[in-house]
């Protein structure tokens, strides 16, 4: 079964309103600096008040002003409870291996879809779609397979999706012999998912021709996916008509066919459906309804971790605010001359 590790740090307050208080600061700084009450006593002259010494400006009185704003403020940033959160998400899921097969005969050039408002090829549908598919299914072990006259491993089954989507680029008619090989396709899936230990396995074929290559049928390669409990979903592309497609050895001319009913008779035998796109927007929501009809079920489990940071900024704040009260009894205190 997959799993998926997210850890994510974070800093957060446990009771964040406490941070009201920081507001005190300002507002006994305000209250300080009012004017105090009139004097009891009125000198008619200065001249006395100069002979008992020089007036000085006491530093220290202001320096336990600053210790006491600071005391209040730590202490307002301890009760508020500071924390570092790790918090551990583990994903996983009931273990769907999927498998998409992908014809990339010479017809597969027929340009009779539109992406964008321009025309395109069957095969860059096709491509588009997958990619489309396969980011929908994050938790999923997905690998793709081409074929034509026979089949080949474009990506392996992986969690690494991103890695897939780089090997559909390279994905392009002409790698292989001409033809469609759709038996020999699905013999190939087969193999790739005998041993594999999901739960649920699946292959998702999408081709636009007639099996006429390779050695093995498509019925008795479904009936072979059925005994390994392999579920098969058909996808017939393309529009009827005659088109015109580009060889090495010049234009081809070619009348669209489809052996619906063996695409059928795959589907009925490997437990899947058969669909048939004739344009994006319905090889689209093929697409979508086999994603709801493999739905992963997925579980997660959060672990979270906090660290407290109470006392980093109480026992600053004990300090201070002892300092200050000791300091103005003591060392700070000032003494008549």
């Amino acid at each position: 079964m997959p799993h998926l590790l997210l850890a994510e740090i974070s800093w957060r307050f446990v009771h964040p309103w406490t941070l009201l208080l920081l507001l005190l600061i300002p507002a006994l700084a305000v209250m300080k600096g009012r004017r105090g009450p009139q004097p009891a006593i009125v000198f008619s002259s200065l001249h006395i008040l100069r002979r008992m010494g020089p007036l000085t400006r006491s530093r220290a009185g202001a320096l336990r002003i600053v210790l006491l704003y600071l005391s209040i403020a730590l202490l307002t940033l301890a009760l508020a409870r500071p924390q570092k959160v790790r918090s551990t998400e583990k994903i996983s899921e009931s273990g769907i291996e999927l498998l998409i097969a992908i014809d990339v005969s010479r017809s597969m050039q027929v340009a009779d879809f539109v992406i964008g408002g321009r025309k395109a090829t069957r095969l860059q549908a096709a491509k588009k779609v997958t990619r489309d598919f396969i980011r929908g299914r994050e938790t999923d072990r997905i690998g793709v397979i081409a074929f034509a006259g026979r089949p080949y491993l474009v990506a392996p089954i992986t969690l690494d999706h991103e890695w897939i989507e780089d090997s559909l680029e390279r994905v392009r008619i002409g790698l292989v012999e001409d033809g469609t090989a759709i038996g020999s396709a699905i013999g190939a899936t087969a193999r790739r998912l005998e041993k594999r230990p999901a739960k649920s396995k699946v292959v998702v074929l999408l081709t636009d021709g007639v099996n006429n290559a390779g050695s093995l049928t498509p019925v008795t390669a479904a009936k072979l996916a059925k005994t390994l409990g392999i579920k098969i979903y058909t996808i017939a592309v393309g529009t009827y008509g005659n088109y015109t497609v580009q060889t090495p050895v010049g234009p081809q001319h070619l009348q669209q066919e489809f052996d619906e009913e063996t695409l059928k008779e795959i589907a009925r035998i490997a437990d899947g459906e058969y669909f048939r796109a004739q344009d994006t927007s319905g090889l689209e929501r093929i697409f979508g309804l086999i994603d709801k009809l493999e739905k992963t079920e997925i579980k997660k489990h959060v672990t979270v971790h906090a660290k407290e940071f109470f006392a980093w900024f109480a026992i600053p704040a004990l300090a201070f605010a002892l300092l200050s009260l000791i300091g103005g009894e003591t060392f700070w205190r000032r003494l008549p001359e």
